[in-house]
């Protein structure tokens, strides 16, 4: 169904991590008649939409399936461990930055038996200390790890971490909710048997409708695993998906049908070329930082190419939160940091946008920062 578009609607340049910048159809395919989820024809939309969601990373729908559920990317967290973890065995977090984090928390709130791995936010973790770990630790049944922690904006190395835990009989989830439809990722290949997302990130739909992409026999396994939730259960939700063809529970109609738009978009505009537009971006950010002399938190080498973290600097005129407002009533947002020993800020290379829209930001912000009298080059005391 083609989308019309009545009239244009003002555009922001989201810098945030999400949500993300949309186009006018995926906000237009919202509106739609009035539907019952219940009924046949919005269960063949669902059953296409998941079969989407698992080519995207390139896997085999026979061997791979997606399982969705109303909520924020965290939801998706939360299920994986709270389903996935046998009796008797433990969790191990490959933890080195805010959303690794979230999910030890997770971990401690269910009570599930965990390892928290820890690393320095801004390094990649040491595959040598994950694997003496595992080594070590034959009850561990279950590893977790964050493919882009959008905190810092560092990028982990998931094939080989994937690799250390299938070694040592263990399931391999990863958090990609900042590079699902963004930075490519194959699913069999990066060794992963669970990865998840969001509508409103690398998709550029809308916020509502997260998703598990995953191991249909590791699902099946799961249904004799100890339940821990009822709504944020896997199996269940699978299994209802399974036999009818639909969520057990309501799900965010208008925000599956943009979703639905949004994947057309993908499809029409390449894996590949979607993500080159994603790098111009980001790299129109480093040259626009560069260019006002800011400090990254993360070497080059190891940033994933979608967020970057920059350093407050050391300017007494220097305010946050002047320089958002500034910015956000010209139509561009940014976005505080996420680490709580370094005052920083991020800018994202998320969403419908390209490098003129960087370019149509840094001069805002370079007004921003005359405006209030900070001194560029920016300047580090250190």
């Amino acid at each position: 169904m083609e989308i019309k578009v009545p009239y244009k609607v003002k555009r922001n340049v989201l810098l945030n991590p999400g949500p993300s910048t949309t186009t006018d159809t995926v906000k237009f395919a919202q509106i739609v008649p009035d539907i019952c989820p219940r009924e046949a024809e919005f269960g063949g939309l669902m059953k296409s939409l998941r079969e989407d969601l698992v080519k995207i990373v390139h896997g085999d729908t026979e061997k791979y399936t997606s399982v969705l559920f109303c909520g924020s990317g965290t939801v998706n967290i939360d299920v994986c461990l709270n389903s996935l973890l046998p009796e008797g065995k433990r969790i191990l977090v490959v933890n080195n930055g805010a959303y690794s984090t979230r999910a030890v928390e997770i971990c401690e709130y269910y009570g599930l038996p965990h390892i928290d791995l820890q690393f320095p936010v801004d390094e990649r973790p040491d595959l040598a200390k994950v694997e003496q770990v595992l080594k070590e630790n034959p009850d561990i049944a279950l590893v977790h790890t964050t493919h882009n922690e959008t905190g810092t904006g560092i990028l982990n190395p998931i094939r080989e971490i994937g690799a250390l835990a299938h070694k040592y009989g263990a399931v391999f989830t990863v958090d990609t909710t900042s590079t699902y439809a963004m930075r490519p990722i194959d699913i069999e290949r990066d060794n992963i048997d669970f990865c998840m997302a969001s509508a409103q990130k690398g998709l550029m739909a809308f916020t509502g409708l997260s998703f598990i992409v995953g191991n249909r026999g590791i699902i099946e396994k799961s249904a004799g695993y100890p339940k821990r939730s009822y709504y944020c259960n896997l199996f269940l939700q699978y299994d209802f998906f399974e036999r009818t063809g639909e969520m057990h529970f309501t799900p965010p109609v208008q925000t599956i049908y943009a979703t639905i738009q949004a994947i057309k978009e993908y499809w029409a505009e390449g894996e590949e070329a979607k993500w080159a537009r994603h790098t111009r971006v980001f790299n129109a950010i480093h040259e626009g930082l560069d260019a006002l002399g800011f400090k990254d938190v993360i070497k080059r080498g190891e940033q994933a190419g979608l967020v970057v973290s920059a350093i407050y600097p050391d300017d007494p005129n220097w305010s946050f939160e002047k320089v958002h407002d500034y910015c956000y009533e010209r139509g561009f947002t940014i976005y505080p940091g996420k680490i709580s020993t370094t005052n920083t800020f991020r800018l994202c290379a998320l969403g419908a946008i390209d490098e003129q829209d960087i370019r149509d930001f840094f001069a805002v912000f370079r007004e921003a920062l005359d405006k209030y009298g900070v001194s560029v080059p920016v300047r580090y005391d250190s």
